[in-house]
C-alpha cells in the first residue's frame, strides 16, 4: 500500500480532536510533522504522535520532499496563507472548515490548485454523521413525498465568552455563522442544490460578545423553505431536524455520537460501535402511511479521510469539492448582505 506522509499544520482543539484521530485511522496516511509553537499543543502532539517530528516553522514541511498532504487546523483567516504555500510547494491541501473567509480567496486557492493538479479539500466531515446519512437515506426513499420544509439547528450553551480567536470580532471567519453554520449549510447544499435566495437574522446575544453567536438563515427555492439555526443560549434544546413533506414529516433529536467519543481521545478503531447511535434519539418518521422511530445509519467520519487517500492515490473521486465548500462561504457571504440590507437577496 502507498504511503501518503501527511503534515499537519497547528495542534489545538481542531487538529487533536477532530482531524488527527481520523487521519491516523485511514491505512496508508502517516503523520510525520505537526507546526505548532503553543508549548500545551506541542506537549499533546509528542504525546499522540511520539514518531512525528514538532516543528515551529511553515518551510519545514513546505520544503521537505517527502510531505504528501498538508492539512491546516489554524484560524480561519490564514487559512489562505498557508493553503497557497503548501499548494505552490506542490502539496496536496485538506483545509479545516470553513475553507477561507471570503469567496475571493476560496477561488484564488481553487484556481491554484488546478493549476498546479493538486488536490484541495474541506474538512467537511459532518456529511459523515448518522443523522444526516439518515436524512439522505428518507429523501432518497421519496417517504415524505415532495418535501416543503427543513429545519436544522446547531446548538450549544455556552453563556460566558471564552477569550480565543473565535470570539474576536476583528479576527475575519469569528463567529458561530462561519463555525457551526458552516456544517449546517454544506448539509443543505448537499441536499437541495444552490438556493434562489438567501435571508438572514444575525445576533449578538450573550453579555459581552463581540460576534454573532446566533443565527438563523433561510434559503429560499421555489417550492422549499430551508431554515438553519444555531445559538450559544439553548439550554433546552428542540429537534436537531425537522422535515415536512406533503406525505408527512420526520422529527430528529440528539447529536451524533462521534463528537463525544472523540473528546474522550477515543479512535473510530477503539470501538466497535463507532457512529451507532443510540435508540432514544432515532428519528420519528410520521406519513399517511406509517408511524415508526427509523434505526440510524451509522455514521463515519473517518471517510472523509478515506476518500482524501483515495483521491490522493488516484482511486476515486474526490467527494468533497472545494467549489462545493466555496459555495457554503458565498451562502455566509449573501447572510451578512442580508443581514446588514435587511432584505432577501439573490443567489447568482
Amino acid at each position: 500500500m502507498k504511503k501518503i506522509k501527511v503534515a499537519i499544520v497547528g495542534f489545538g482543539k481542531g487538529a487533536r480532536i477532530y482531524n488527527a484521530p481520523d487521519i491516523s485511522s485511514v491505512e496508508g496516511f502517516e503523520i510525520t510533522k505537526i507546526m505548532t509553537a503553543n508549548n500545551e499543543n506541542i506537549a499533546a502532539a509528542k504525546k499522540d504522535f511520539p514518531s512525528a517530528k514538532v516543528v515551529a516553522g511553515f518551510e519545514e514541511i513546505t520544503e521537505d520532499p517527502k510531505i504528501d498532504l498538508v492539512v491546516i487546523t489554524t484560524p480561519n483567516h490564514i487559512h489562505k496563507e498557508f493553503a497557497e504555500k503548501a499548494l505552490n510547494a506542490r502539496k496536496h491541501v485538506v483545509v479545516e472548515k470553513p475553507f477561507t473567509p471570503t469567496v475571493a480567496e476560496a477561488d484564488e486557492l481553487i484556481q491554484l490548485a488546478g493549476k498546479n493538479n493538486r488536490i484541495l479539500s474541506v474538512h467537511h466531515n459532518r456529511r459523515w454523521a448518522s443523522d444526516f446519512l439518515t436524512i439522505q437515506k428518507i429523501l432518497k426513499d421519496k417517504k415524505l413525498g415532495v418535501i416543503v420544509e427543513y429545519e436544522a439547528h446547531f446548538d450549544r450553551f455556552r453563556n460566558e465568552v471564552k477569550d480565543g480567536w473565535k470570539e474576536k470580532s476583528e479576527i475575519p471567519g469569528s463567529g458561530i455563522l462561519f463555525d457551526l453554520g458552516s456544517h449546517l449549510i454544506d448539509q443543505a447544499l448537499i441536499l437541495f442544490g444552490l438556493p434562489a435566495e438567501v435571508f438572514a437574522d444575525l445576533r449578538i446575544q450573550r453579555e459581552n460578545s463581540e460576534v454573532i453567536d446566533n443565527f438563523e438563515l433561510l434559503l429560499l427555492y421555489p417550492d422549499l423553505k430551508v431554515s438553519l439555526k444555531a445559538g450559544m443560549l439553548v439550554k433546552e434544546k428542540g429537534p436537531t431536524y425537522s422535515i415536512f413533506g406533503q406525505n408527512g414529516s420526520f422529527l430528529k433529536y440528539g447529536e451524533d455520537s462521534q463528537e463525544e467519543s472523540l473528546k474522550l481521545g477515543l479512535k473510530p478503531k477503539d470501538l466497535p460501535d463507532w457512529g451507532i447511535e443510540p435508540q432514544k434519539i432515532w428519528g420519528k418518521l410520521n406519513t399517511v402511511e406509517e408511524s415508526l422511530f427509523v434505526q440510524s445509519e451509522r455514521g463515519n467520519y473517518t471517510k472523509f479521510y478515506q476518500n482524501i487517500y483515495n483521491a490522493v492515490t488516484g482511486k476515486e473521486d474526490l467527494l468533497v469539492k472545494p467549489e462545493e465548500a466555496r459555495d457554503v462561504i458565498k451562502v455566509i457571504e449573501l447572510a451578512l448582505k442580508s443581514q446588514a440590507e435587511k432584505r432577501r437577496v439573490a443567489f447568482s
